[in-house]
């Protein structure tokens, strides 16, 4: 049921083997993201057109979909014992790094799915739009309680977009699942923390359960870029195999709307309810762009690692799927999470680091997207962020090896950062109030908001 690259679904892998000790040396990578370097463009879209029909969900499964299931497969991945907290909320690599830090579970307010579009194209948005209200239709009549967004993006999943559609889940309560998990894991008092991203986007929603954005804020582009008449547009469509001249989206009934990667209202209000009615004290982090609550998770690694003794000065700058978090607070790393490889993601990365204490190395971890697109960040901006380290200096050279169109496994980061010196033992566990007050000193200039 959940897209096999979709980052929800990686973080909480991620997260749970690092709540057990255990790095990402068994992640993958995920098939639909094949690009199959050296075929000519054609012949690897139409690869890739099929790489993704044998993974993404078939059409008449769609009202087999079961949404508790899918949260009972989230908590189950954790490690069954007692926990001082829990971390939900947006997908977010640094949201991981910040549950690891205070030794508890992530978990998503909703996955992502992929089914089948036999005879779509990736020009025709209308077109994706009525082929994905018909499958959310199929999804909500035995799932009253998400909300599915639908996101038509070339610039972000290129020839994909045409062969599948992508489905946002979003649940609207707090899953039965996660109740029953919090209920039996969580230790008295124990605190929840809710994070949540704040862009937003113009979407089409009719009321009905199902929402449709053309484009997305981890495109790199702005609305504005989708239109017809848009550079930009006609040189990604050109690349997925497409014509700008057949582009028709739909109008938008919501001038701006919670994007994709938002939390639903009911999630947050089922959340609070129950922590309430359980002596749980719920706080909430809201991160206006997703780099503020990066630069402020490193920060509170930096100061944590240097009230255990350690120096806090080695630096590892993870993109998309590739993030180790057990491997980061093994060597004694501080990690800042790039969402994705878009100049937008990477310049902030840089702007940071200028305004920040400097680093003895910095290690970069460039996720090529497997897709061209021109708001993807060149070689050249990356090597930049490796140049702030003042002793060492690398940017993994499988990763930028065949950049921007080919695809990396997420086990990679595990074997770049294997090679990093052991620095143990790893600090003690944050409490939450600390880490609350840290991410507040370093964001809240930036418009983190945490209450």
């Amino acid at each position: 049921m959940v897209a096999p690259g979709s980052t929800a679904r990686v973080l909480v892998a991620a997260a749970a083997r690092a709540l057990r000790g255990v790095d990402c040396a068994d992640l993958g990578h995920p098939p639909t993201l094949a690009r199959f370097p050296g075929a000519p463009e054609p012949v690897r879209r139409a690869a890739v057109a099929r790489t993704a029909g044998r993974v993404a969900l078939p059409v008449e499964r769609a009202a087999e979909v079961d949404v508790e299931r899918v949260a009972d497969w989230f908590v189950d991945q954790y490690p069954q014992r007692r926990y001082p907290g829990v971390v939900l909320g947006s997908a977010h690599g640094a949201a991981v790094h910040l549950a690891v830090a205070l030794g508890v579970p992530w978990l998503p307010a909703g996955f992502e799915m992929s089914v089948r579009w036999k005879d779509g194209v990736v020009d025709h948005p209308r077109a994706a739009r009525e082929h994905g209200a018909a499958l959310a239709e199929r999804l909500l009549r035995g799932n009253t309680d998400v909300h599915v967004r639908q996101v038509h993006c070339p610039a972000s999943r290129g020839a994909l977009a045409g062969a599948t559609v992508a489905l946002g889940v979003r649940w609207r309560c707090l899953p039965r699942a996660y109740a029953r998990f919090l209920a039996a894991r969580l230790e008295p008092g124990a605190s929840v923390l809710l994070l949540r991203d704040a862009r937003t986007w113009p979407v089409r929603d009719d009321g009905q359960g199902h929402s449709f954005q053309v484009g997305c804020p981890a495109s790199g582009l702005d609305p504005v870029d989708f239109h017809p008449d848009s550079p930009a547009l006609r040189q990604v469509l050109h690349s997925a195999g497409g014509d700008h001249a057949h582009w028709d989206p739909p109008e938008v009934s919501c001038a701006q709307a919670l994007a994709e990667n938002g939390v639903e209202g009911g999630f947050e209000r089922g959340a609070r309810e129950w922590a309430g009615l359980r002596g749980h004290p719920l706080r909430r982090v809201l991160f206006p762009q997703p780099e503020v609550l990066s630069a402020a998770t490193a920060d509170l690694y930096r100061g944590w690692l240097r009230a255990a003794g350690k120096t806090g000065d080695r630096l590892v700058v993870e993109c998309g799927r590739l993030l180790d978090p057990w491997q980061v607070v093994r060597a004694g790393l501080v990690p800042y999470w790039c969402e994705n490889a878009t100049r937008r993601r990477v310049s902030a990365v840089e702007w940071w680091l200028a305004g920040s204490e400097p680093f003895t190395s910095v290690d970069v971890l460039p996720e090529p997207p497997g897709v061209p697109s021109p708001a993807l960040a060149g070689l050249p901006q990356w090597l930049a962020v490796a140049a702030f380290g003042r002793r060492r200096r690398a940017v993994d050279r499988t990763a930028a090896r065949g950049y921007p169109v080919t695809s990396v496994p997420t086990r990679r980061a595990t074997e770049v950062l294997r090679n990093q010196p052991y620095d143990l033992p790893v600090p003690p566990p944050l409490r939450a109030d600390a880490a609350l007050a840290a991410l507040r000193a370093s964001g809240s200039a930036h418009g983190l908001l945490v209450g």
